[in-house]
């Protein structure tokens, strides 16, 4: 089961717009472009950047989101040399850029879980100046050794991440990082990750500006929340993100027990398998204590099957 989505309109508070060849460069202060074919594309991605790179102000542009790469080689090529090379080998000509989105695909060009994804650390780190990351796709799906001292955001979107990258991320050297987002996803779409591999970011010594944790779209859900009663890094949070996943009556009475979420501004909660009983308890309890609460998007607590929302 996975929930629809769409191509990203804006991120990191720029507009993002498809550009073609042809097209004038928008404003690099309001708007990012997204570079990709289309099914019967006459270009290959790279040709398309190169067209890109030719623009006049290429220089000057702050953001670029990665699209659609082709029908064939999103499963069968090595997306390194479909278009990561090329990609890596323009990092010179985009001095300014801060904010990047790879494989911003959406599920009418290509299911989430067919996307074939590679280690791109050595392409993100040749843009030191990061300051948004996002990525769709978790196969094959690698960041080894991460470090970029300015990044303070970053979102992985899959339908299953690896233990391995899971910790890779864990332990990636971020030291103005604010928002993380991993979207964990089920062993039915490759993920291996479970709650121990969170453990390095839970005693709240990594990241120590971390505001916002999203641990969503999970099927151990429920462990996340338990995990989550004791550990030091949720005193200073301002955002707890667990939506998506398969969260039961059993993390939902965790996160009422645990006395250190009274502090939140959000906790999010939207996609959920909690039973009416225990969605209004939580809804007291957020009232009591001021926090913002998104329950919305109930599942049928009765139902054997339970899904995350993004999954295929």
């Amino acid at each position: 089961m996975a929930s629809s989505y769409g191509n990203l309109e804006s991120f990191a508070g720029y507009d993002i717009v498809q550009w073609q060849p042809g097209d004038a460069l928008g404003d690099p202060q309001r708007v990012i472009h997204r570079i990709s074919t289309d099914f019967d594309g006459e270009h290959a991605w790279s040709e398309l950047l190169a067209a890109f790179l030719a623009q006049p102000g290429v220089e000057q542009i702050q953001g670029l989101v990665v699209g659609y790469w082709g029908v064939d080689t999103l499963i069968d090529e090595d997306p390194n040399e479909v278009w990561v090379k090329a990609l890596r080998a323009a990092a010179p000509r985009f001095p300014e850029l801060r904010v990047l989105y790879l494989n911003d695909i959406s599920a009418e060009e290509h299911e989430v879980s067919w996307i074939n994804n590679t280690d791109l650390s050595p392409l993100v780190m040749a843009f030191p100046g990061l300051t948004h990351l996002g990525i769709r796709g978790g196969n094959n799906l690698e960041l080894p050794a991460l470090s970029l001292s300015a990044l303070d955001t970053l979102t992985v979107e899959a339908g299953g991440l690896s233990a391995e990258l899971v910790r890779q991320v864990m332990t990636a050297d971020l030291p103005a990082l604010r928002h993380l987002e991993l979207y964990l996803g089920t062993e039915d779409y490759g993920a291996t990750n479970s709650a121990d591999d969170l453990t390095p970011i839970l005693d709240g010594t990594r990241f120590s500006r971390l505001t916002y944790l999203g641990l969503k779209n999970s099927d151990h859900q429920d462990q996340i929340a338990q995990l989550l009663v004791a550990a030091p890094v949720t005193q200073r949070l301002e955002v707890l993100d667990l939506s998506m996943g398969v969260l039961t009556d059993e993390g939902g009475r965790a996160l009422l027990d645990n006395p250190a979420l009274g502090h939140l501004k959000k906790l999010d909660l939207a996609f959920n398998w909690l039973s009416d009983e225990v969605r209004d308890q939580l809804i007291a309890w957020a009232e009591q204590q001021g926090v913002e609460l998104d329950v919305s998007d109930p599942q049928d607590a009765e139902d054997d099957w339970r899904y995350v929302a993004l999954g295929e």
